[in-house]
């Protein structure tokens, strides 16, 4: 390679994990070209991340690859919590078959599988490549222009590409956090676990769902991954390390309450390894036109299964915005709402999976009595109870681009549910890659003409319709809803909702050639 093949491109993405990848692939929906760096040639091949829930399918959905991810990904019964005798503490029910977001509520996949799916649909998009053996080693700024130096790890050779952006997407350790000065801040919680991944032809008898052991001595996890596929994760004691467990025979102790009457020669080991899970955000997101996503920015223990949701969240909530600004279509001033909207809800979701963690392994004996006494009592707290159990996260919280009507906007922030139309389609497959007006009736010619010059669909939701009950009890008749689904703006007066997007959204312009 050289270095005049890499000159210049709207936007360098550090890292081709699912949060680089997605990113790359709906920056790439936009019209703007991309180049992803990453320091490895091909996907990591051991299970990391096992777990989305609904919203985040519809990212996936999104990119284009919503049925091959139902192909390789197991819908879940939901959340069960017990002690260490297997007495149930709570329960958390998910019903596969219905959600205001059209997919299943919690899914169980193997991430190697998820990675190659997202890079073999990113070959699709032209406007998107992919560089392994890359990796970014330091960032620079001339003239209002990002300057990139990577080393290609096949020779050493190191290689600048000049950018308008640069995500960071090179996980915990990033390189990218660094070269901008940012810090990760330790919200106070650090435990060594072991992850083991077994197949297993036979049948385990388990209850279809997330099993977490509430116990203060030796947590626990056990999920079913696939039809053969088995996850348990076990908190470590002082002195253990993985190698200690790495046979099935070493394993036996922790994993027989799962696979009683099961012979071992049904069991395959496939993978013992070490995890510290932490519980760390980052203190500044942004310099400039840098910013950082997924692990680089925080990291979330995987209690309730957010933290590769949580990268995906940040890579669909950045991309259109920086397409917008880039077209022209936004002002340069809205990519501060990326962190204003991002870090508290980031925050809130680890907060979340702490509360979980203390559930389960907190309090000492004290805490184990207190266990027995309050987790049955969970599913009637309204945070874990909306996460837990109904799979929603919190509204973003107001921004250049949430912008409440009033004090009473009840769905400014919040996503619009993915409803189906008359058509048979789902509303998110109407909407297309842009704005959405949803509205209970029909604008106006000129307001309808308004909408059209701007690129934004009209969607009206039909009398009796579950997105006119939304609306409803959103104590709205509209909504102006963004690329990434999230609701903008809301209200009842639908010609002057129509006059503020014409303030707020330009008029849609020709697309330009990329450079680079």
């Amino acid at each position: 390679m050289s270095d005049n093949a890499f000159a210049r491109v709207p936007v360098v993405i550090a890292g081709a994990g699912p949060t680089g990848i997605t990113a790359a692939t709906l920056l790439a929906q936009c019209g703007v070209k991309c180049l992803i760096l990453d320091r490895w040639p091909e996907v990591y091949p051991q299970p990391r991340a096992v777990h989305l829930d609904d919203e985040v399918c519809r990212v996936i959905a999104r990119l284009g690859v919503a049925d091959e991810f139902a192909a390789i990904s197991r819908p879940t019964r939901g959340l069960r919590l017990v002690d260490n005798r297997f007495r149930v503490l709570a329960e958390f029910h998910r019903d596969p078959a219905h959600s205001p977001n059209g997919f299943p509520q919690a899914n169980m996949f193997d991430q190697p599988e998820l990675e190659a799916l997202l890079r073999a649909n990113l070959k699709r998009h032209p406007n998107a490549r992919l560089l392994g053996r890359a990796e970014v080693t330091e960032v620079s700024e001339r003239n209002e222009t990002l300057r990139v130096a990577f080393t290609d790890r096949s020779d050493g050779r190191i290689h600048h590409v000049d950018a308008d952006y640069l995500l960071g997407c090179d996980g915990a350790n990033s390189t990218v956090r660094a070269q901008i000065g940012s810090a990760m801040r330790d919200l106070g919680f650090r435990q060594r676990w072991l992850v083991v991944d077994i197949a297993c032809s036979a049948d385990l008898r388990q209850w279809d769902g997330v099993q977490q052991v509430c116990d203060l001595v030796r947590a626990a996890t056990y999920m079913r991954i696939g039809p053969a596929r088995y996850r348990w994760e076990f908190q470590l004691l002082a002195g253990e390390k993985a190698e200690d467990f790495g046979t099935l025979e070493a394993l036996q102790p922790l994993i027989a309450p799962w696979i009683t009457g099961v012979a071992t020669g049904d069991l395959t080991l496939l993978r013992v390894a070490e995890y510290t899970f932490r519980a760390q955000i980052a203190d500044r997101w942004r310099r400039g036109n840098v910013f950082l996503l997924g692990d680089a920015a925080h990291l979330t223990p995987p209690f309730v299964g957010q933290g590769l949701g949580a990268g995906i969240r940040d890579a669909a909530n950045l991309a259109w915005k920086i397409a917008g600004v880039r077209h022209g279509a936004l002002a340069a001033g809205v990519l501060d709402s990326y962190e204003r909207e991002r870090k508290p809800h980031a925050r809130h979701m680890i907060l979340l999976a702490l509360g979980v963690g203390w559930a389960m392994t907190g309090g000492g004996r004290a805490g184990d009595l207190a266990r027995r006494a309050a987790l049955p009592r969970l599913r009637l707290m309204p945070g874990l109870r909306d996460k837990v159990v109904l799979s929603t996260t919190p509204a973003l919280r107001a921004s250049a681009l949430v912008c409440p009507s009033r004090r009473s906007d009840r769905l400014a922030g919040t996503l619009c549910p993915n409803a189906l139309m008359p058509n048979g389609f789902r509303l998110d497959d109407a909407a297309g890659t842009g704005f959405a007006m949803v509205t209970a009736s029909h604008p106006a010619a000129a307001d309808a003409a308004l909408l059209e010059r701007r690129g934004i669909a009209v969607l009206v939701a039909p009398p009796g319709s579950a997105l006119e009950a939304w609306l409803r009890r959103g104590r709205a008749t509209a909504a102006l809803v963004r690329p990434d689904r999230t609701v903008m703006r809301a209200g009842r007066d639908l010609a002057a909702l129509c006059a503020w997007t014409a303030a707020v959204v330009a008029a849609r312009r020709p697309a330009e050639p990329e450079n680079g």
